[in-house]
């Protein structure tokens, strides 16, 4: 990646980002929140009071660095974060955001993947790398440094572009090489042309038509480059992310956000619940991106191979808690619809989960401290002290499942 970032990252660094704005919020998102890295990788049962070791490969401006340097921080974790990137410009940014926050977990390296053993050898207990294997000469390559870097027993958040719910984005890619040549021109009149070509562009245009993909409306110049002018850029359907798991002997352990990749969420006709719903983790996946057409990336936690099956939390280990993700109770239940309906949008797209009638209750007693038998207690005593474990035990299982679906609602040790 090392050969693009003059000409693409260093004039124009990705996402655009104010270091400013760090006294405002912390931008958060997945993969790579703490919460979900425990939850998807560690089983729930990761204790970050220990030593932790991180590696974000293609950090970029840092939003990956910045809250996975936050996060750990805040929890008094002694841990150290590796931040290599390509782009001495984007690594001023990131390095920027970090000493507004007063962040010091954070070593900043420049370079590229194919570099990382003699830049940052491991092994690390996670590594992120996000929006960068998709531009690389030989992904699998890179995939396979990584994987090199990584401890037997951590994990992987990646993210690679979604190649149904980028469709338009090749199509005007394709336009611009003939109208922009990179050989030619120089950057600044490449994207001089590719806004030229936008304002153009009829309302039958794919990209004009896909509401999923919007860099190039609200991420300024810096969208509009990396969106439309990256010389090296492809995408990947969900079979072609499970091949390159494969290939890198890695198990993929969840799509984010999984609701997106449940078929079921799309649609309601019995028959095609029945069988849409009976296939594994990858063929289930596969259908939700046929039929949804909007997932425009493929984000997903993997585990070295043999290690999927029992990597992800579950209800099944009596010692773990619930704990909201980004969200307090009362919020949560005010998005409830009455009936107890939860209706989620995105990219065009609506769902409808519906939940059991003591969802209220129940998401009110989630605190992160208290346990399963702790939250029966309260509900029960709520509802005159008649609600047996089995009844609520059914509820609250439907209850996580939707609202870990969504991404609100995991599973960890109780807090030390």
């Amino acid at each position: 990646m090392a050969d693009l970032a003059a000409d693409h990252y260093e004039l124009y660094p990705y996402p655009p980002r104010d270091p400013r704005d760090e006294g405002k919020r912390l931008i958060e998102g997945y993969p790579s929140h703490l919460a979900e890295i425990n939850h998807y990788i560690f089983a729930g049962r990761r204790d970050f009071r220990r030593p932790f070791r991180a590696l974000v490969a293609g950090g970029g401006t840092g939003d990956g660095t910045i809250m996975l340097a936050r996060q750990l921080a805040d929890r008094g974790c002694p841990a150290e974060i590796v931040y290599v990137d390509p782009s001495e410009a984007a690594r001023r940014i990131a390095e920027a955001r970090a000493a507004a926050r007063k962040l010091d977990n954070i070593r900043f390296v420049t370079g590229a993947i194919e570099q990382l053993p003699e830049l940052a050898p491991g092994p690390f207990d996670y590594i992120d790398c996000c929006g960068v294997l998709h531009h690389l000469a030989d992904p699998e390559a890179g995939l396979a440094r990584l994987v090199g870097a990584l401890a037997d027993e951590g994990g992987l958040g990646l993210m690679v572009y979604g190649a149904i719910g980028r469709t338009g984005v090749y199509h005007v890619q394709e336009l611009l090489r003939g109208l922009a040549p990179a050989e030619s021109m120089a950057p600044k009149e490449r994207l001089a042309m590719a806004k030229r070509l936008l304002r153009n562009l009829p309302p039958t245009n794919w990209l004009r038509r896909n509401a999923a993909v919007a860099d190039h409306i609200g991420l300024g110049d810096a969208g509009i480059h990396d969106l439309l002018l990256h010389r090296r850029d492809r995408a990947y359907s969900v079979p072609e992310v499970a091949a390159l798991a494969t290939g890198a002997k890695l198990d993929i352990v969840a799509f984010m956000e999984p609701w997106r990749y449940e078929p079921t969420a799309y649609v309601s006709d019995p028959a095609l619940v029945r069988v849409l719903a009976s296939g594994g983790l990858v063929e289930r996946a596969k259908a939700a991106e046929l039929i949804a057409g909007n997932l425009k990336t493929h984000a997903f936690y993997a585990v070295k191979a043999g290690r999927g099956v029992g990597a992800a939390a579950s209800l099944e280990d009596p010692d773990l808690v619930p704990i909201l993700r980004g969200q307090d109770a009362p919020g949560l239940v005010a998005g409830l619809k009455p009936g107890n309906d939860l209706s989620v949008s995105i990219d065009g797209v609506r769902a409808v989960f519906p939940l059991p009638a003591r969802t209220r209750p129940i998401l009110m007693a989630v605190d992160g401290r208290r346990g399963l038998a702790e939250i029966h207690r309260i509900v029960s005593a709520a509802d005159g002290g008649r609600l047996a474990w089995p009844a609520f035990r059914e509820d609250f299982a439907r209850v996580y499942e939707v609202f870990r679906a969504i991404n609100r609602l995991l599973l960890q040790l109780p807090a030390g």
